[in-house]
């Protein structure tokens, strides 16, 4: 009796498992739409012109989809807890099962191990025909037998739980790991909701003061990026192409699955002119890396196996970034990063999380922008304009991605 109350309580507690999860899914289900609809708005905000009602705006999208996405890792973590919970149980409950039949087969072991000691007159005399004692161990035997095909099936099934389980601890501590990530977010969120109440104390709310600040602010953006320009173009010149690893796509990977919002090279846009040192008869500008634009706090992945060479803010130029340089001799930068989590002489695997995406130093909104620089051409500056640089003889990216 007292088994079926366990058993029932066993089946009470799935149920409420079971709808535990169907809730939280649903949950999940509404968060990843408010996310997306978020990461629209954001886009479309950046997009447009730039005033100050834009780029408050776009602050405030930022602060929410940051909140979106910390609540949701959260949910998932809680989802990833209770279904690891549901097949501890499963796991149990299979387990009683396992120790049921083995405890019923070593009785029958007894059973047949006591006939087997019994001579022939003791046979003879408990049994009035010897064909029933026959067929009483052929019937043990039978259901012997038949016990130890169950016992395996159901050990069978405790591997492939406990296998489940395994599957589900790993998720759970990749989770985990994004919650430590999102600690960072966090941090990121309150800077970024300082900054949109410091633009508002600065500019007074007034779009002619923010106008005023955006321009000082793009002079000293610009002053930067040629700064950066001059000392790369001298590095470009003494690159030996004998060191350049053999440009093919794979040997490096995507730090962030987003859109490309600018190319590498010499672009001939009016907001390129204006900004990066110019190129081609001053037909254009030139990009000394790749952007990938996604959501405020998306993470950022090391796109090679490496060691952390340098790490840097350059408020009017890189903003927070990081540099790795890896085993092939190529350099990689993540760089406009709203938070950073590596740190020098740290070594990364392919994949690891660096930091997470922001809008930090001259960014029109949330991306990365990435650069690759040839071997041993990789240095660092501090600039009286802007912090510390990440200076080197640049390449295009999208030749090794």
């Amino acid at each position: 009796m007292a088994f079926s109350v366990s058993a029932q309580t066993s089946a009470e507690l799935k149920i409420q498992i079971e709808e535990e999860i169907k809730a939280l899914e649903q949950k999940k289900q509404q968060l990843e739409q408010q996310a997306q609809q978020l990461k629209g708005s954001i886009s479309q905000t950046q997009e447009q012109a730039n005033t100050l009602k834009n780029q408050i705006a776009n602050l405030k999208n930022q602060i929410a989809s940051l909140q979106t996405q910390i609540s949701l890792t959260g949910k998932k973590i809680d989802k990833t807890k209770i279904e690891i919970n549901n097949v501890q149980n499963d796991i149990f409950s299979t387990q009683e099962k396992i120790d049921k039949q083995r405890n019923t087969i070593g009785q029958l072991i007894l059973f047949m191990d006591r006939r087997d000691k019994d001579n022939l007159l003791g046979i003879m005399l408990k049994n009035n025909d010897l064909s029933d004692y026959f067929r009483q161990i052929q019937s043990a035997m039978t259901v012997n037998a038949n016990l130890v095909d169950v016992v395996q099936e159901l050990q069978s099934t405790e591997d492939k739980l406990t296998q489940s389980k395994n599957s589900l601890e790993e998720k759970k501590s990749s989770l985990e790991s994004l919650k430590q990530q999102q600690s960072a977010q966090k941090s990121s969120l309150g800077q970024v909701t300082t900054d949109k109440n410091k633009l508002l104390t600065r500019t007074k709310s007034q779009e002619a003061e923010y106008q005023k600040l955006l321009a000082e602010t793009e002079e000293l953006q610009r002053q930067a990026n040629l700064e950066i320009f001059q000392l790369e173009d001298k590095l470009r010149l003494a690159i030996d192409p004998n060191s350049l690893p053999l440009a093919r796509p794979g040997i490096l990977g995507r730090p962030v699955e987003g859109r490309q919002s600018q190319s590498y090279g010499c672009i001939a846009t009016a907001f390129a002119r204006r900004n990066y040192p110019s190129c081609n008869n001053k037909k254009g500008g030139f990009h000394n890396g790749l952007d990938l634009a996604a959501s405020y706090g998306t993470p950022l992945h090391a796109a090679e196996d490496g060691r952390v060479v340098a790490i840097g803010n350059a408020p009017h130029a890189y903003g927070v970034w990081a540099a790795i340089e890896h085993e092939n001799g190529l350099v990689t930068a993540y760089t406009h990063m709203s938070a950073r989590s590596v740190k020098v002489g740290q070594e990364v695997r392919r994949g690891d999380v660096v930091g997470s995406m922001g809008s930090t130093g001259l960014s029109t909104g949330s991306h990365i922008h990435f650069m690759v620089y040839a071997p041993k051409t990789f240095t660092t500056k501090q600039s009286a304009i802007s912090g510390v640089l990440p200076i080197g003889a640049t390449l295009n990216p999208l030749d090794y991605l």
